[in-house]
């Protein structure tokens, strides 16, 4: 049986590993030495799951879609991470990734971010214990992501613009990591995705995992069975869909589906659908599938969800599409934006546009009536409501 966790060297199968300057060595190696001991300390853990319960409002439901479920013919459940603290899943992961910090006597955080959500994420934990927080978001997403920039502001976090490159997810992470370089002996750089040098995919994964965790047990009660048919996640770095098909990644007879963004069509030059456009090379630290020219330039990714136009995806996610354990699905901006609708006006819930992106399946996909698909629905939509006014005209 294939493995596709991580292994000891930091790769799944033929991706991961740390690919860093000289310079960020110690870092990367302090952390990697010390995440799986400090993770496994019982108060440690304690700390964490009464942060995730009393502070994110962790369990959160996972709830039965009953008109989406009528439109599609067959049984469509929705685990709300958009109803945890901050409006995302990113939370579960700063929560833990600011525990680590700490224990390693860590007193100043950087963080990059795309939609703001991981960055509000992180604001939101460093206020909690009054560490400094840092970070680094693309020019471009501060214009079109402005309330979550306001709301890190208010959290008392420095907010630093990417004025490089095409000033959005991948140039702020460029910046992250230079700062990085110039502190390394006081800074912890939270990484809000599962990607990145060996250890923070897998650490990443693990904090994640929480979701697919509770998606067992809910589903027990509600289906009298743990595993559903189909587990579905959109897709930009990944820590949403790692964290949901964690507890699944070898249970062979949950199909796994992965949901990207192919923007305004595979092959107009303006997408991001990493799997079908990517292949190997090395990005922020890792070796993944990552879209590139010929000559080894990384192309840059267009998506109308400032979470999805990353131009690779977690080395996790690579070799699960390389393996063919998971099925990658492109989603355009039309058909997310249409999808996101259609949740809003059939179930009452206003889903970020990423989210948007994992409903649209359903147009594309015929499931049998009685197949059970779980879908992450990994954030609201306060964040894009201006993206959805100015694409309806509402």
């Amino acid at each position: 049986m294939k493995n596709y966790n991580v292994n000891e060297k930091g790769y799944y199968g033929e991706f991961g590993g740390a690919y860093i300057p000289e310079m960020l060595y110690p870092n990367v190696e302090e952390l990697r030495q010390n995440y799986l001991k400090v993770m496994a300390e019982p108060e440690f853990q304690k700390e964490f799951d009464q942060l995730l319960k009393d502070y994110v409002g962790r369990p959160s439901p996972l709830y039965f879609a009953k008109h989406l479920s009528e439109k599609y013919n067959t049984k469509i459940y929705l685990k709300r991470e958009d109803l945890n603290h901050t409006g995302a899943h990113k939370i579960n992961n700063t929560i833990g990734q600011i525990l680590m910090a700490k224990r390693l006597g860590k007193h100043r955080i950087i963080a990059e971010t795309g939609a703001g959500q991981h960055g509000v994420a992180t604001a939101t934990v460093c206020a909690l214990m009054g560490l400094e927080c840092i970070v680094y978001m693309g020019e471009i997403d501060i214009k079109r992501q402005a309330p979550n920039v306001a709301r890190m502001k208010m959290l008392g976090a420095t907010v630093i613009p990417a004025l490089s490159g095409s000033r959005t997810l991948k140039d702020a992470t460029n910046e992250a990591i230079r700062d990085w370089i110039n502190n390394p002996v006081n800074t912890h750089y939270i990484i809000g995705s599962a990607i990145g040098p060996h250890p923070y995919p897998d650490m990443v994964t693990k904090f994640q995992s929480v979701i697919s965790e509770e998606i067992k047990w809910q589903l027990k009660e509600h289906e009298g069975r743990e595993n559903p048919d189909y587990i579905v996640a959109c897709i930009g770095g990944g820590s949403n869909a790692a964290g949901t098909y964690y507890h699944y990644l070898h249970e062979e007879d949950v199909n796994i589906i992965a949901v990207e963004a192919a923007g305004l069509g595979i092959d107009s030059g303006e997408s991001a659908a990493t799997s079908v456009l990517g292949k190997a090379g090395i990005i922020h630290g890792c070796k993944t599938l990552l879209m590139q020219t010929n000559d080894g330039q990384i192309t840059e990714p267009y998506s109308i969800s400032a979470g999805l136009d990353y131009p690779g995806v977690g080395p996790m996610h690579a070799h699960l599409c390389k393996t063919g354990r998971a099925e990658f699905m492109a989603i355009t901006d039309d058909e997310a934006m249409k999808s996101g609708l259609e949740l809003c006006k059939l179930e009452g819930i206003i889903p970020a546009i990423e989210s948007a992106h994992a409903l649209a399946i359903f147009e594309q996909k015929i499931f049998k009536p009685d197949d059970v698909v779980v879908v992450s629905l990994s954030g609201r939509g306060d964040k894009d409501l201006n993206t959805y006014i100015n694409y309806f005209n509402l």
